[in-house]
């Protein structure tokens, strides 16, 4: 069934305020946090500031690959050749939106323009872009499972009452509950386009290999980081560490992650063995790497596709 556009716009409007709520409340903790712990953010800026260039030259250009890696797993969800120089800036472009808008919602919303201009229907652009998301979330889950079984007791989960873990998983329960019959049938158009996507080997391996590749690349920026500034855990361990925070950091649907990635970056280094200041400069880098500096660039990058017609 087609919602009327007035309904659709109440349901997005209403989506859009929940996140928004949600990221205030995130953003509020965080500065609290980050007052509370200034000395601390101080230290590390100051570690920062006297870093080895070279490897935060390294860094870098781990960072500009990602972009690179996002598109290769975008070209694998479609079937039908994208232009490829366009798609790399179109990565560019939505990874600075997405620290726009709360929940992925402004890398999504890029993305699902671009697919749209290129001649795919709304709904077969918004299975493309689950099935590159499925695809990241398990390349994701790979990497932890092989780090973890290489670098025993480096993951140290804080203590949870079982309250609260009944508590989440009733709301979890109660969530699959309601949204029992669009689950079943978002699920279904995924499938149908992920087995698409394996009926073409090199669509395949464009997938997978991309996904792999973009969330390594990220756990390499902030191990180049980490090297950098002389933190005292091994390479393995701090990329074990960042895709365990970032992927619970999805919980909290904050633009780019803000103050929930930080706060779960800095917790992971400093449960693996970092001193605390050591942890802030790895954040502080880390999030200077790859939000601060490209974001205004992206944001032209944005524009300039915008006039182009190409979004």
């Amino acid at each position: 069934m087609t919602l009327p556009p007035g309904a659709l716009a109440t349901t997005v409007g209403r989506r859009v305020s929940w996140h928004a709520g949600v990221t205030l409340v995130v953003v509020v903790c965080a500065v609290y946090l980050a007052r509370r712990h200034w000395p601390v953010i101080e230290s590390g800026a100051v570690r920062l500031a006297v870093a080895d260039r070279g490897w935060l030259l390294v860094a870098a250009f781990a960072t500009m690959a990602t972009w690179a890696c996002s598109a290769l797993a975008q070209q694998g969800a479609v079937a039908r050749p994208l232009p490829a120089g366009r798609l790399v800036a179109v990565q560019f472009a939505a990874s600075a939106a997405n620290h726009l808008l709360p929940a992925g919602l402004g890398a999504g919303a890029v993305n699902l323009r671009f697919l749209n201009r290129c001649g795919l229907p709304v709904a077969r652009s918004v299975t493309a872009l689950a099935v590159k998301a499925s695809a990241g979330t398990v390349a994701r889950g790979c990497l932890i499972a092989a780090l973890a079984l290489a670098c025993p007791g480096t993951l140290r989960f804080p203590h949870v009452s079982a309250t609260a873990w009944a508590v989440t998983v009733a709301a979890a329960a109660t969530v699959v509950a309601l949204l029992a019959g669009p689950l079943r049938r978002a699920l279904r158009a995924v499938l149908a386009d992920v087995r698409a996507v394996h009926e073409v080997p090199v669509r395949a391996a464009a997938l997978w290999g991309g996904s792999l590749a973009f969330a390594s690349l990220h756990a390499a920026v902030v191990v180049a980081v980490t090297q950098a500034i002389d933190l005292p855990l091994s390479p393995a361990q701090v990329a074990l560490a960042y895709l365990a925070a970032s992927s619970a950091a999805v919980l909290l649907p904050t633009p780019g992650g803000f103050g929930s990635l930080d706060a779960a970056l800095a917790l992971a280094l400093t449960l693996a063995g970092a001193p605390g200041s050591a942890a802030a400069s790895a954040v502080l880098g880390y999030r200077l790497l790859t939000v601060w500096l490209p974001l205004l660039p992206g944001l032209l990058a944005l524009g300039v596709l915008m006039r182009r017609r190409v979004l």
